[in-house]
């Protein structure tokens, strides 16, 4: 007589007796799921590792045109000899590439939009100003977003032209006080989280402390110096915008000596950096 009992196959293992489940084999599913995840999650954390590694890099070798203006100043400012060692000292950093303008008359004449900043390294001592076409060049290549940098005795350009204050922040006022007499002073980091004089300390110069600066254009100070006349605070380095550009400006920088000594050649060259717009290591 046939039996009626119904048995499921997967209970009944070939010796008769219930069978027992292989918990391995059961999350075996989700062990593969598991494992193409963490595979998949490798293989994004590696490119994305590499993308970023890649604009790393792309940002440290981005290079900077810088075009120095000079080729005439006050008699006591030696520019031949200046001129040389500010270009050795920024060329120190690999991604400032120097071009040298000795005619600021020709400034007009240049086509700016193939340099990243323009360095003012004169001053037009009795004599006229550089004509109108290279005030205006200047002028729209920094309000569209050029960076502009000026040293020493730069703040005294164009004296007849009354936007330059506005340009430059603060500008010669041949009616005060032009500077303590020349010596060592010390150079107070004012501000010590702006990219330019992060991580720089307090240093020493031997240089002019110009006293003669004038002007009611926002600016922030980076730096200053007391005197030693009148013990009062000057800015010896400050920032601006005007229009879209980036504004460095310091007074130090009177000769060679003061160019190359302490940390001014750092300062110089962090200076330069971030009004072309790199990163500041």
């Amino acid at each position: 007589m046939q039996n009626n009992k119904n048995f499921c196959v997967s209970q009944i293992s070939v010796t008769g007796k219930p069978a027992v489940s292989d918990p391995l084999l059961d999350r075996k599913p989700l062990i593969r799921l598991f494992c193409k995840l963490v595979f998949a999650l490798t293989i994004f954390i590696s490119i994305t590792g590499f993308i970023n590694l890649a604009f790393s890099q792309q940002t440290t070798n981005k290079k900077a045109r810088i075009l120095i203006v000079t080729g005439i100043d006050y008699p006591g400012h030696e520019w031949k000899k200046t001129t040389p060692a500010l270009t050795n000292l920024l060329s120190e950093d690999p991604r400032l590439i120097i071009d040298v303008l000795y005619n600021p008359n020709e400034l007009g004449k240049v086509d700016l939009r193939q340099f990243d900043a323009v360095l003012l390294h004169f001053m037009n001592w009795q004599t006229t100003s550089p004509p109108f076409s290279a005030r205006t060049n200047l002028q729209q290549f920094v309000k569209n977003g050029g960076g502009l940098m000026l040293i020493h005795f730069a703040c005294g350009a164009w004296q007849d032209w009354d936007e330059f204050k506005n340009i430059a922040g603060r500008v010669w006022n041949p009616k005060l006080r032009a500077h303590d007499p020349r010596g060592e002073f010390t150079v107070e980091i004012v501000d010590k989280e702006h990219p330019i004089t992060r991580g720089l300390k307090d240093f020493k110069t031997d240089d002019e402390l110009y006293t003669c600066l004038d002007g009611d254009a926002p600016i922030h100070v980076i730096a200053a110096a007391r005197s030693k006349v009148d013990n009062k605070l000057y800015p010896m380095g400050f920032v601006l915008n005007y229009g879209k550009g980036r504004v460095f400006h310091t007074v130090l920088g009177h000769d060679v000596k003061a160019i190359t000594n302490s940390s001014v050649p750092e300062f110089f060259r962090r200076g330069c950096a971030w009004v072309a717009g790199l990163d500041i290591p």
